[in-house]
């Protein structure tokens, strides 16, 4: 196989806030670290992650006027580069952790690296109609917590059943005039105590046996059509958001019999670190936390693993 011929101090897979912060802390302790970032592509381990495909960000620390996703991971990847990380921009398509050196390869192409840092992230299930991730940002979003307040007053609904779908929905009645929970089942996969909640808010209404078979909008979403399970009668619903909040699945293919996941797929790493079951190697961002699943708490997480794996790599020398 043709390769890079040096070996890499550190070797980050993915490019998303955890993956970027780690970069900048990995480069400004002068490890040069090798940053393979992904490929464009409509999914989030595209360069930048999630965030590429998010219009405003107004929860970040520091942007009192809020700033645009993409226009943030261009700051990040900017910073990161001017301490002396570089870039690739392609997809992983194997790993070799077996033995140290490490290896990644991007086709035929291989690198290697005395430590790994893996910042993948998590994708959120999407519904699979058209135009869906084109009104992304515009009407349509799979994070509440990020996006609720833009719909202040507003008639929105949730896709879902789980205890995260009645998790937006009441965060989003902080907001929203109305919210509708649209079900495909007549009955809720949420925890008791979640549906008491749900069922006791005044805001909220369920639609039952029922999905989203359409969205309307061009450059704003303006309504969805909902198609019954049971009979297949359709009606339209006029709202002014969709909360899609059906799941969401860790980017960890790569990784599958290397690295110890648990039972969604997700990387474990140790309590009170960033350290996987194999040594030398660390993980942070939504690859690893399916509880958080900010930026800041992904770029959090990458500076601790940029700090977990220097330490590591001194202990090797010493």
């Amino acid at each position: 196989m043709s390769g890079d011929a040096s070996l890499h101090k550190v070797l980050i897979v993915g490019s998303g806030p955890a993956g970027l912060t780690a970069a900048i802390y990995a480069a400004r302790a002068n490890l040069a670290p090798l940053v393979i970032e992904g490929e464009p592509s409509s999914t989030s381990d595209q360069p930048g992650g999630q965030l590429m495909l998010t219009t405003e960000v107004e929860n970040y620390p520091g942007f009192p006027d809020g700033i645009m996703g993409p226009d943030l991971m261009l700051r990040f990847r900017e910073q990161a580069s001017k301490f002396g990380a570089t870039f690739i921009t392609a997809k992983v398509t194997k790993v070799d952790f077996s033995q140290r050196p490490f290896h990644v390869f991007v086709g035929s192409t291989k690198y290697s690296a005395a430590s790994i840092i893996i910042s993948t992230g998590a994708q959120s299930l999407m519904l699979g109609l058209e135009d869906e991730l084109r009104l992304v940002g515009h009407g349509l979003s799979t994070c509440a917590t990020c996006d609720g307040f833009f719909f202040r007053n507003k008639e929105v609904a949730v896709v879902g059943g789980g205890d995260s779908a009645l998790e937006e929905a009441m965060f989003l009645t902080k907001f929203a005039s109305k919210v509708v929970l649209i079900h495909r089942r007549d009955s809720l996969r949420a925890t008791k105590i979640m549906q008491e909640r749900a069922f006791k808010n005044e805001k909220i209404s369920f639609l039952w046996n029922s999905h989203v078979s359409k969205i309307h909008g061009h450059s704003k979403l303006s309504g969805v059509e909902v198609t019954s399970t049971i009979d297949g009668s359709r009606s339209n619903l006029d709202i002014d958001g969709l909360f899609v909040a059906i799941g969401h699945r860790p980017n960890t293919d790569l990784f599958k019999g290397i690295l110890d996941m648990d039972d969604n797929g997700y990387l474990r790493t140790v309590v009170g670190s960033t350290a996987t079951n194999i040594e030398g190697v660390f993980a942070c961002g939504d690859v690893q936390d399916h509880t958080y699943r900010q930026a800041i708490t992904a770029a959090g997480s990458g500076c601790m693993a940029a700090m977990d794996c220097e330490k590591w790599l001194e202990s090797q020398h010493s």
